[in-house]
């Protein structure tokens, strides 16, 4: 899948979320390595710590579809009327199921642009049990 085409499907998602504090509407569209595509949207809650976010519902899909091998090869996120890439939540969670090489993609200054999560997260938290 083309970069526009995922970038189109996040901004239709982000039609759907549920946004009545911030009026922020966020969609984010995702290519696992199985090649199933997974969307989400950002959904609020009053008491804001139970906000989830538009990747982290598009990679759990993802996961209650296909279990613990899920992997994310490209996504991207689309906030209606903003420009901003994931949150560093987010990036944290993307980094759980995917390389860092995996494509990002958002808009930044009316154009979609491309960071690998390596280069949106530089040091993301691994655990290692010793």
């Amino acid at each position: 899948m083309n970069d526009v085409d995922l970038i189109h499907l996040a901004t239709d998602v982000a039609g759907k979320g549920y946004a009545p504090y911030s009026k922020v509407l966020v969609g984010c569209s995702l290519v696992s390595a199985t090649g199933a595509i997974y969307s989400g949207c950002n959904v609020e809650n009053a008491s804001y710590g139970l906000t989830i976010c538009a990747e982290r519902n598009a990679i759990f899909a993802g996961v209650a579809a296909e279990g613990s091998a899920f992997r994310i090869v490209q996504l991207a996120v689309v906030a209606r009327g903003l420009e901003f890439p994931p949150c560093g939540a987010c990036r944290q969670v993307i980094a759980e199921f995917a390389d860092g090489d995996v494509p990002v993609r958002f808009i930044r200054d009316g154009a979609v642009v491309t960071m690998r999560l390596c280069e949106l997260l530089p040091a993301s938290f691994a655990f290692t049990a010793q």
